[in-house]
């Protein structure tokens, strides 16, 4: 699922694969002409619309190379660990997830039920309007500890789950790794925190708990986009969704305050919902993790489009800097660090 808007660029005419791939999935008919529109919103996979006899669906098939400028490719098998996800979620929290229809896995893509922007916007785009609804943050920070608490230290979601080479190809090396080739002189932290995360196995993990991959339903968040799909750290779940609170305060500085009290009001209510382990434990890795990953969306392979212009950019060296050089402790450090810079 992603945001309706203009066509996206897409790895090859629709036409060679999408209709075929209905008919075999027993979705569509031969001689059918259903309406088909791409979906924009993502850099990683064909994303399209589709109005069938059976309903709206949306279509996902996984690219091989992403649509960044940096040469960045991972395998096309993390899409079938993405609908793999959505499964186990709803296992967890029904209304969570969007219904899986079919799958194909040769093809390397899967149906899902297509929900409708009119009443499952995306978080992404209330915050951009500076909508900082403190409700939507604790739903969806219970809901992701929730699903995490049930995964947790389960050996057959981990034998599942076991994709720690995608991940480093798709998470840690973008992010980290590319990032510590930018700074140098901040390598050996930044290497030593992508290490650190690839040995700590604890629960399912998304691994794009981003705002543009949540939707705000009538029945509380949905999750998109799990193609990231691990077994492993659930902190790097929760600092990936907290940067982007960060973040938006120089998207829309006027709703400072509210993405700040958001950014509260998820970390508390997630560490509230840690059953596994000691929740201290879990908000030490997610606050040495967040520097890195705020310094990945301005210097990695996949910097926001929003935080554009050098002195932004700058500012948002200089709090992460500081902070790798001096790894924190506590979530409220990174966010007390963070606010001083914006109120200057």
């Amino acid at each position: 699922m992603a945001e309706n808007g203009p066509p996206s660029a897409i790895s090859e005419k629709s036409d060679d694969w999408l209709i075929p791939s209905l008919i075999r999935l027993e979705l569509m008919r031969s001689g059918e002409a259903p309406f088909i529109q791409p979906l924009t919103g993502g850099v990683s996979s064909d994303i399209y619309r589709v109005d069938l006899a059976c309903g709206s669906v949306c279509v996902k098939r996984a690219l091989p190379r992403l649509r960044v400028a940096a040469d960045w490719r991972a395998p096309v098998e993390r899409n079938a660990y993405e609908s793999a996800w959505m499964r186990v979620a709803a296992g967890i929290e029904p209304d969570a997830v969007p219904e899986i229809l079919a799958e194909d896995a040769a093809a390397g893509l899967f149906v899902m039920r297509f929900l409708d922007p009119a009443d499952h916007p995306s978080w992404k785009a209330q915050l951009r309007e500076g909508i900082a609804d403190p409700a939507t943050a604790k739903a969806v920070a219970r809901r992701l500890a929730d699903i995490h608490a049930a995964t947790a230290g389960d050996a057959g979601v981990a034998e599942r789950f076991a994709t720690d080479a995608i991940f480093h190809s798709i998470r840690l090396e973008p992010y980290l790794l590319a990032t510590a080739r930018a700074h140098p002189d901040l390598a050996e932290v930044l290497a030593g925190l992508a290490d650190a995360t690839a040995a700590t196995r604890k629960a399912l993990v998304h691994g794009d708990v981003s705002p543009k991959n949540i939707l705000v339903g009538p029945r509380g968040p949905v999750f998109l986009d799990a193609e990231c799909a691990w077994y492993g750290d659930p902190a790097f779940d929760l600092a990936f969704c907290l940067n982007h609170l960060l973040l938006k305060c120089l998207w829309t500085p006027a709703a400072t305050a509210g993405f700040l009290a958001c950014f509260d009001i998820l970390a508390a209510a997630y560490l509230e919902g840690v059953r596994w382990e000691r929740p201290e434990a879990l908000e030490r890795r997610a606050a040495r993790l967040l520097p890195g990953l705020f310094l990945a969306r301005v210097d990695g392979k996949s910097p926001v489009e929003y935080v554009s212009g050098e002195e932004a950019k700058n500012r948002v060296r200089r709090v992460a800097r500081a902070l790798l050089a001096d790894l924190p402790e506590r979530l409220q450090t990174v966010r007390g660090t963070w606010s001083k810079e914006v109120s200057a």
